[in-house]
């Protein structure tokens, strides 16, 4: 009997250790995974855009740096992105599974910067059962290296001024100077923030590196180019709306183009619905995660494996987070008053857009340079040619869209903001050259690869 223990006991050991030395697989997938349940949290707890921009753009920094440690193909980041430096080093003989204390990093440093932290901890904890059933030993070691990385981003982000401008005051209102910005119907809300231009930046010299030129002089002559391209605005949604009479006459389900085009490329999280006394939030995308999971459109169909994926993410949201600094700071800079507001006043008291306006001025548009930004970044990565087809719209009842390359997407953002009603020409145009400029300059500007 004592004998039969005994080698019960040898077996139980045997297996025990055969299960330790099973090393913890970590994948794309899974890096794009965590990804999407952070853009799922900021669309359930409507964060901004520019706030959005945030939250995606320091866990990937955390999980980079990680990559970054003792590689033969990545740069750290320090030393190059303002303020950031003193990441923990990493002994090459620590056992210490980079893969794996990325993720963790990424997924520790989210959870300082959402609001609903039990949604993430439920996926995380699943995950961290998952790991430490694999290999416990991995596991402790790459966590706690992870953790001595995500406190140090945690110090280096503290210090961006975000907390600071929670308390500044808010954006005011001078209803009675013409040309000014005005909050729009349905909810009038507060402009949405207004001291963004003064979040440290990432890789810019300061936020008006890559000021716009500026926009046309406010009139309400019509001879002037102002009233001109709100008239354009006015013009191109009457025509809109036109042919969606047509297709309700015909019984159609196909929508004319543009209005397609307008919608898929929406992105308002602060997009309100009124029933009788009551109005609330349609849960939406921002133009972040749009752009972030067209990133994961490419990666997939690449078959990109985990350092890219990180890389990518890193570089996208860094282009991101910029472009929403420099497109702010012009925006609170400049105060145009949006078409709807101009058109309401001077042209057509009853003239709505068919998409909402978002709370905050026009000049430029943030899709048009988020969007170009993101753009140049993509296609110094897959090419020139990249064609994919976008399915981040389908969880907001939308349908697919086909891109032959990711200009060719950009472009169809930034006009959809022509045909939403949101923009005039100018704004789109400009940012789009805004864009452009800032995600060449940070392909320049960034040396994320060793020299070979």
């Amino acid at each position: 009997m004592k004998i039969k223990i005994f080698l019960l006991g040898v077996m139980v050991l045997f297996f025990t250790s055969c299960k330790k030395e099973k090393a913890i697989v970590v994948t794309t997938n899974d890096y794009c995974s965590a990804v999407d349940t952070i853009t799922g949290i900021m669309v359930h707890d409507i964060f901004s855009p520019p706030v959005a921009s945030r939250i995606y753009v320091y866990p990937n920094i955390a999980a980079y740096e990680i990559i970054a440690q003792n590689s033969t193909k990545y740069e750290s980041l320090q030393g190059q992105l303002n303020g950031l430096d003193s990441i923990p080093a990493l002994d090459a003989k620590s056992g210490v599974n980079q893969k794996l204390a990325a993720l963790i990093a990424h997924m520790e440093v989210s959870k300082q910067l959402i609001f609903s932290e039990q949604a993430l901890e439920k996926y995380r904890d699943s995950l961290y059962q998952k790991w430490s059933d694999e290999n416990q030993k991995e596991f402790d070691v790459s966590k706690e290296y992870a953790l001595k990385v995500v406190d140090r981003i945690k110090v280096w982000m503290s210090k961006d001024n975000y907390k600071q401008t929670r308390t500044f005051p808010k954006f005011s209102v001078y209803t009675d100077q013409p040309g000014r910005w005005q909050p729009t119907p349905p909810a009038y809300m507060d402009a949405i923030e207004p001291h963004w231009g003064e979040i440290r930046t990432l890789v810019m010299d300061s936020a008006s590196q890559f000021k716009p030129v500026a926009p046309y002089p406010f009139s309400t002559d019509k001879n002037s180019s102002f009233y001109k391209e709100a008239k354009e605005t006015y013009d191109t949604g009457n025509m809109i709306s036109e042919k969606l009479i047509e297709v309700e006459k015909a019984k159609s389900e196909l929508i004319p183009e543009e209005s397609a085009i307008a919608n898929f490329w929406d992105c308002n999280p602060y997009a309100t619905v009124t029933q009788g006394h009551m109005m609330f939030a349609k849960k939406k995308n921002t133009p972040d995660a749009h752009w972030i999971n067209i990133a994961k459109i490419a990666l997939k169909k690449s078959n990109s494996d985990f350092e890219t994926a990180i890389f990518t993410n890193t570089i996208t949201s860094i282009g991101i987070f910029e472009s929403f600094i420099s497109c702010w700071d012009g925006k609170f800079s400049t105060n145009v008053i949006r078409p709807e507001t101009y058109i309401n006043l001077y042209i057509d008291e009853n003239w709505r857009p068919q998409l909402q306006t978002p709370p905050f001025p026009e000049y430029t548009s943030g899709h048009s340079v988020v969007s170009s930004c993101s753009s140049v970044i993509l296609t110094s990565i897959f090419g020139d040619n990249f064609s994919y087809v976008d399915d981040s719209e389908i969880p907001f009842g939308l349908p697919k869209r086909s891109f032959k390359s990711f200009k060719q997407a950009a472009a169809e953002a930034s006009i959809s903001r022509l045909y939403g009603g949101i923009h005039y020409r100018a704004a789109i145009e400009n940012g789009v050259v805004q864009g452009t400029n800032l995600g060449a300059y940070i392909n320049s500007k960034i040396k994320f690869f060793k020299s070979k």
